[in-house]
């Protein structure tokens, strides 16, 4: 297995992982409130789906592509 499928796996993880934490922190009372209130999610919830988001779909590109040789 290529070291780009290997990091896409362990960025894939993080990515879920942090997917998990973000949605567990949009389901809070407190973040409930606050978002009712504001309209808007704390800068930490954000900062949890964003990069969850972000690291999930680098991590799933590479290791579905990270192996191949040009």
């Amino acid at each position: 297995m290529s070291t780009g499928r290997i990091i896409g796996i362990a960025l894939l993880v993080v990515g879920v992982i942090l997917l998990y934490f973000g949605y567990n922190a949009t389901q809070s009372g407190a973040e409930q409130i606050g978002e009712a209130i504001t309209g808007n999610y704390s800068d930490e919830t954000i900062f949890y789906l964003a990069a969850g988001a972000g690291s999930a779909i680098v991590g799933l590109l590479l290791a579905v592509f990270g192996g191949r040789r040009g």
